[in-house]
């Protein structure tokens, strides 16, 4: 029997305080962060901007502005 510890295939536990190693290296890593910040920002203002699409779209909102911009002009 060999004596010496196997290179080839780490022992079960180096192998799993390895991976949490790394695991609890990357969690504590905030590297790109701000630009998933930045693209669920993005995501809100493009969202934000269909729904004001819909609503300027409507035959009421239309009308208003329609309304105000002749009042307006004619002042």
């Amino acid at each position: 029997m060999n004596s010496t510890p196997d290179r080839t295939h780490p022992a079960p536990s180096s192998r799993r305080d390895g991976w949490s190693a790394r695991w609890r290296s990357r969690m504590r890593d905030e590297q790109g962060s701000a630009t998933a910040e930045y693209a669920v920002v993005i995501l809100a203002a493009v969202a934000f901007a269909g729904v004001l699409v819909a609503v300027m779209r409507s035959g009421e909102v239309q009308t208003i502005l329609t309304d105000l911009v002749r009042g307006a002009l004619s002042s």
